[in-house]
């Protein structure tokens, strides 16, 4: 089986999946209260400006103010153009691939509290932090991404034939109007004048639409909402090497046809009603695919596996041997488990979509021809990711420092919530510890003037631990501080909770 496209539409939560074979690559979820905000164009009002961040506040009518780095927002327009180019017109460039800019002009001299502001998100609020902005918009269609502020035609870096790159740029260049400018998508290779026409003429009405909005509401508010999930999926994921997209659901399947007689005729057939009686999720293999994305550890089909584990500043990914012992040499033996193991990070990093900085510990290799084989093999595997990354060389050490572009929420955030035991840490104390400290507590009590009896309330399984392992414990504490002590089983207390009550 080649690639293929599968959306679960669900009450609260609509999923896709995009599977390469048998193995999930891609996980995108949309809830019904939650829809994702990256694209959306908005009038917002400047509430705040820190020169000591070169950065400003705006409102844009979310809960939180989003955010705006001086390099985001410019005064001249021209300097969007002369950035572009300096990337190279090799980069695709989407909504959320903007990286924050160094501005040559201060934030102060460019905004004021109060001002009124054109700014499109370009990264979602994650934790404690508001939505970035940036007031470059960008207007992605079927085939060409508009940039209103630009004024230079780029071409997808994944088209690499020349020929058809600059083909491509030809026929844009004819049709384009006398503002704005263009990147054409991967999509877009083979593709004629027809196609780009029309575009070109809806993205350029859409952001007529956006214009017109902006001079006549008033900020805060909406002024362009990215479309529905399935919307963007054909959009941007259903192409000619996806050789099925399945939909289960009558609604859903509606949905899909409409969208790709729109925007991909040519692919229409390829969209099915999934009718099995499974859910179609676990027909298909994906339901364990996702419960294994959210582990800590993966395992390799060598033995050898890998651990994620994601702090607040980065990202560690560790290779290990595992069962896998080899044959003969142990370099060949590390070679092969890392070489493996590069396929499996880079599809965990895609499905998981880690972003910020992240640290692959690949296994020591001794040989420098070994190192480059790895690293060339982990160039290559990250090409086919659409998030930006920047990978520098492995060390001496076998590590692999490499960021990559965070815009949304990751999966562990998206599906997971802290253990309200051990807070997010993944450990609790022990037994033996939180008795010692109970211990503590009471010995602190019983100094306090009056009462006979000392009540220890704690969780059922630590009261068991008290009364059965400690004891002998209790009774020597008991004797130490001449109250009498009993301990009580709360359902309702944490298991590091407890209550220390004289009475």
């Amino acid at each position: 089986m080649g690639k293929r496209i599968v959306v679960n539409m669900g009450v609260t939560e609509t999923r896709v999946a995009v599977q390469d074979g048998s193995l999930l690559t891609e996980l995108h979820v949309e809830r019904r209260r939650h829809r994702s905000i990256v694209g959306n164009i908005y009038k917002g009002v400047v509430t705040n400006v820190l020169p000591g961040m070169q950065a400003a506040f705006v409102d844009v009518g979310l809960a939180k103010d989003a955010f705006l780095y001086a390099g985001d927002y410019t005064a001249n327009l021209g300097d969007y153009e002369r950035l572009m180019l300096a990337e190279g017109e090799e980069e695709e460039i989407e909504v959320d691939e903007i990286e924050r800019r160094e501005a040559s002009v201060p934030i102060e001299d460019l905004l004021r509290k109060g001002q009124d502001v054109l700014v499109q998100v370009s990264k979602e609020s994650l934790g404690t932090k508001g939505a970035r902005i940036t007031s470059f918009i960008s207007l992605p269609g079927r085939y060409l991404v508009f940039m209103p502020q630009a004024h230079h035609i780029g071409v997808s870096r994944r088209i690499r034939d020349e020929q058809e790159r600059d083909r491509l740029r030809q026929i844009v260049r004819g049709l384009r109007p006398p503002a704005g400018g263009f990147i054409v998508r991967t999509v877009a290779e083979g593709k004629g004048e027809d196609e780009f026409a029309s575009d070109i003429q809806f993205l350029i009405r859409l952001w007529e639409q956006v214009q017109t909005r902006y001079n006549q509401g008033a900020a805060p508010s909406l002024l362009h909402e990215e479309r529905d999930l399935i919307f963007r999926v054909v959009r941007d994921l259903f192409s000619s090497d996806v050789d099925e997209f399945l939909v289960d659901t009558p609604g859903a399947y509606a949905k899909c046809t409409e969208y790709t007689s729109s925007l991909v005729p040519a692919l229409a057939s390829r969209v099915k009603l999934y009718e099995g009686r499974a859910p179609v999720f676990e027909a298909c293999g994906i339901e364990k695919e996702i419960e294994k994305a959210l582990r800590r550890r993966v395992w390799l089909k060598s033995g050898g596996y890998i651990v994620i584990d994601q702090t607040e500043a980065l990202v560690s990914i560790d290779v290990n041997t595992g069962k896998y012992v080899g044959k003969r040499d142990f370099e060949q033996t590390v070679l092969k488990i890392n070489l493996e193991a590069v396929g499996e990070v880079v599809r965990q990093i895609r499905l998981r979509d880690l972003g910020g900085l992240i640290i692959i510990d690949f296994i020591d290799m001794e040989r420098e021809e070994h190192r480059q084989q790895v690293f060339r093999a982990l160039k290559k595997a990250l090409a086919e990711d659409k998030a930006r990354t920047n990978v520098l060389e492995i060390s001496e050490l076998g590590l692999v420092e490499m960021t990559r572009k965070r815009v949304r929420q990751d999966l562990q955030s998206l599906f997971c919530a802290p253990c309200p035991t051990c807070k997010g840490s993944g450990v609790v104390k022990s037994d033996i510890t939180l008795a010692a400290e109970i211990f503590r507590k009471v010995q602190a009590a019983a100094l306090e003037p009056g009462g006979e009896e000392i009540v220890i309330r704690v969780h059922p399984e630590m009261a068991q631990h008290l009364e059965a392992v400690e004891r002998e414990g209790l009774e020597l504490l008991q004797e130490t501080v001449q109250r009498k002590l009993s301990v009580q089983p709360l359902t309702s207390l944490d298991r590091e909770e407890y209550e220390i009550i004289s009475r």
